[in-house]
This record gives structure tokens, sequence and C-alpha cells, in this order.
């Protein structure tokens, strides 16, 4: 067979992503928050890139309003440059600055400064994080009198404590690992066990229990039974069996059940787990008359503009050098590309808040209950855009709306059919299995399959097994474990 070069003419379709489009998708799916540390960064790494100032913004609108500027000055990237004006003297230069900025910028010159209250950082940006639990024993131990060995010892066994306060390590490991007597490791334990929170230092859920009870000096033997023998029977809710055991009534174990129930099997709750994230909502909707007005929350964001002082090194010609100019010209185009994205964002944004109100419009009329079926496609086809644009705007973002603070996934949900009618939402299932099992009899919860035959009855079609995968979802108890007796 003969080898032989040919050429070929073919013609075909590649989608290319561009480092431009890249940022532009990337962008649509970060928080507010995020889009502020991102033009932030901008900010540092692009000299073109300058922030509009609030003095600067008031100016141009009063110039604009006495008819002085055109309204084309209000476009960051077209506004004209002034490199033709006179160049100010040293003098003048030194005049425009702003010395108390300056001072404040610089606090090894900075005088004394009295602010009003206005002016005062909020009272929640000046607190300090809280304490840990292993700091806050190791700050009562300072203060329990112990020998040197015992301190030493308590200190080995506050650093093996976990996260909910209790002691994983035997009392062996921890003398051999300190080089404390064991006996002397015993007493340290006895002191820890007896600082705040009760109940900590603990090795099981019986043993802090039971610390409890002693510190809160609850002297009932039906108490300290339950705690020592029945604590499964107790997480079973089976107070017949119980009462069967101990000789006494449903009432009565009832009654000492509750009395556990407000004993913590967690010492070290308060202090574990993570600073709480506050939302601050991206977009806020509020109800004016009959309509719904949209207002993006833009709050903390620089407003950008190109510099005119790069403008004019592309606009001298031969006067820069090449490598400059490209330099510049590389900055200017990110830059530029950079403000249309953001604009570009917020608009998106827009769009589908308003597309969403249309869909869900009983809602913010009326509530959850009134939540219908949506999904991405629906919405898409509303504005005119791909599903995944309109999945990458509604990540991380969330709304407040007259019915409160929602994510915008929320209003995305499945459907449950009806016997009879338009289908309805799965939140609004879940809404009406909620209040169903807020208004049930505690003494007799209602089971799923009641729950599930209750809504069948109200023109839902819905399995039992949709019904607890719902409630579970909820993080609401089964029937056996709601089930309160007296």
């Amino acid at each position: 067979m003969a080898i032989e070069l040919k050429q070929q003419l073919r013609l075909t379709q590649q989608l290319v992503m561009t480092p431009q489009l890249q940022q532009a998708i990337k962008l649509l799916q970060l928080s507010r928050l995020e889009l502020v540390n991102v033009v932030q960064q901008e900010l540092t790494e692009n000299p073109v890139l300058e922030e509009v100032t609030e003095v600067e913004e008031d100016q141009t609108a009063e110039a604009r309003s006495a008819g002085d500027v055109p309204l084309e000055a209000e476009i960051p990237a077209d506004a004209p440059s002034d490199a033709n004006g006179p160049e100010p003297s040293d003098a003048q230069k030194i005049d425009d600055i702003d010395w108390q900025s300056y001072a404040e910028s610089n606090p090894q010159t900075a005088p004394a400064v009295v602010r009003d209250d206005d002016e005062r950082r909020s009272l929640d940006a000046t607190h300090s994080r809280r304490a840990t639990l292993g700091e806050h024993l190791e700050w009562q131990l300072q203060l329990a009198g112990l020998s040197p060995e015992e301190t030493s010892a308590a200190r080995w066994i506050v650093g093996n404590l976990d996260d909910d306060g209790y002691l994983k390590s035997e009392l062996g490991e921890i003398a051999r690992q300190s080089g404390v007597p064991e006996e002397c490791v015993e007493r340290a334990l006895a002191a820890v066990q007896a600082l705040d929170p009760t109940g900590v230092g603990a090795r099981d859920l019986r043993e802090c229990l039971l610390l409890q009870v002693h510190a809160l000096a609850i002297d009932d033997p039906l108490v300290t039974a339950l705690i020592d023998k029945h604590l499964d029977d107790l997480q079973r809710r089976d107070f017949r069996g119980i009462a069967r055991e101990l000789g006494v009534s449903v009432e009565e174990a009832a009654a000492a059940a509750r009395v556990v129930a407000h004993l913590e099997p967690r010492p070290g709750r308060p202090f574990g787990g993570e600073e709480p994230v506050y939302i601050e909502p991206d977009i806020f909707v509020y109800k004016v008359a009959d309509d719904f007005h949209i207002v993006l929350n833009e709050d903390g964001l620089p407003k950008l503009r190109v510099s005119n002082l790069y403008r004019d090194v592309l606009t001298r010609g031969d006067a820069a050098a090449k490598e400059t100019r490209d330099y510049v010209r590389d900055k200017m185009r990110s830059a530029l590309w950079l403000i249309k994205s953001i604009h570009q964002r917020q608009r998106t944004i827009y769009k589908v808040m308003q597309s969403i109100i249309k869909h869900q419009r009983d809602f913010f009329e009326r509530g959850i209950q009134n939540l219908r079926p949506l999904n991405l496609r629906d919405v898409a086809d509303d504005i005119e855009m791909h599903e995944s644009t309109v999945s990458r705007v509604t990540t991380n973002k969330y709304v407040q709306t007259p019915q409160g603070i929602y994510e915008l996934k929320f209003f995305f949900n499945s459907s449950i059919n009806r016997f009879d009618g338009e289908a309805i939402a799965s939140e609004s299932v879940k809404e009406k299995i909620r209040r169903i099992v807020q208004s049930e009899d505690s003494r007799r919860p209602l089971s799923d399959q009641r729950i599930a035959e209750m809504l069948k009855a109200s023109n839902i079609d819905i399995a039992r097994r949709t019904v607890t995968k719902y409630r579970e979802a909820m993080h609401i108890l089964s029937s056996t474990k709601r089930r309160q007796v007296g």
C-alpha cells in the first residue's frame, strides 16, 4: 500500500472558553461578599482600575442635575480625559491633600480624635473571639489551688477532652504521658469535673448526667436510677417498660424523664462549633402598593472606573515606550472587561429575580404554603438564557422578601401531584407536615402513615416514605421519640 500526503479542508465549530469568559462565569456564581473581595483584589493588582469615591459621585450628580455634565460622563469606561488642562502647581497639590485622611491612615502621626457616635465602629465589629473550652478550663485551673503535680495532670486531662467535653483517654495513659502518679491523675480529674461547665471531664454520658445531678443537688432516686440503668430505654421513650422495671407509675417515670431531659448531654456545646455566619441579602424585594420592587444590595461594593492617567499613556502615541503601551493596553482591556462583567452580572441577577417573582407571586403575597413548583428551565426560558446561567446566578445568594430571607435555590423545588387540580411544591408539603406535627397531641403523636393519610384527605398524593423523607429533612423526630407522657 502506497503512502501519500493529502490536504483536506474541514469545517468544524468549537467553543473556546477565553479567560475573559471564564472570569464572567466565575463572577456570576459569587455572593456579594465574595464579589467585594474579588474587586478589592483587582483594585490592588490592576493599576488602571480606580474606585469612584462618594464625593466624586455626589459632585457628578450635582453637575448633571445643573446640566454641566452630559449623561455619557456617567459611564466610567468612556469618561473623557483631562490631559489638556493646565498642570497644577506644587502648592496647589499640597493644598488639595486631605490631611485629616492622611493622619488617620498613619496612626503614628495621627492625633487623638474624639469621634461622634455615628462615626464609631459598630459594637459587633469590636467583639473579640469567644474563649475555647480548653481556655475556659485553663483559666479556672489557675484559681483551683492545686499542687504542681495535680495542675500538670489537670492540664493533660484538659488537653485530651473532645469538643463535647468528654475525656476519651485512659487515666493510666495520661499518667504515663505526664509522668504523674495515677492517684494524682484521679484527684486532678475530680478537680476538672468540678469546674464549669458542669459535667465536663466525664468519660461517658452516664457519668456526665450523674455529675450534673450531683451538682444541682437533685435528690430523687428515680432520676438517678433512670440515668444509671435505663438510658437506652429512656432514648426509646419506653416509659411503660421503665415503670414496670422500677415498680413506679408511668406518670412518675415520665416526670423523672423530664428532669433528665433538662440536663446537658454535651457540656462543651457552648464553646464548640464555628463562629456564626450572618447572612447579608444580595437582593431586597419590597412591596409598594400592588407591585414588588427589586433592589440589589451594592453596599460596600466599590464603583470602578478606568484611570484617566493611564488613558493618557495610550493617547500620547510614541511618547511612551512600546512595552509600556502594551502593558497598559492589556491592563486596560482587563479593567474594561471586569467592569462590563460586573454590570452584566447585576443585570442577570435582576432579571432572574424578576422571573422568580413572576412565577412565585402567590408566595410573595401570602407565604410558603402558596409556593408553586418551579425549575431552572422555566426561568431560563422566561429570560432567554441557558439553565446553567440561572443555576450560577442562584448559587450562594439570598433575597430578603416580605416573607423572610431565603436562598434563591429555595424557590426551585419539585412538584407533588394532587388528585384533582394543579401540582403543589414540595416545600409547601413540608410546611404542611410541620404544621400537622406542631398541632398534634404530644401524648399520641401521629405516625408517618397517618400524616400521609391526612395529606391525601387534603388532595395531596403522597406516599408514606416521602413523608418520612421530608420529616427527616426537617429534623423532626419519629412518632415514638415525640411521645410525651403526662
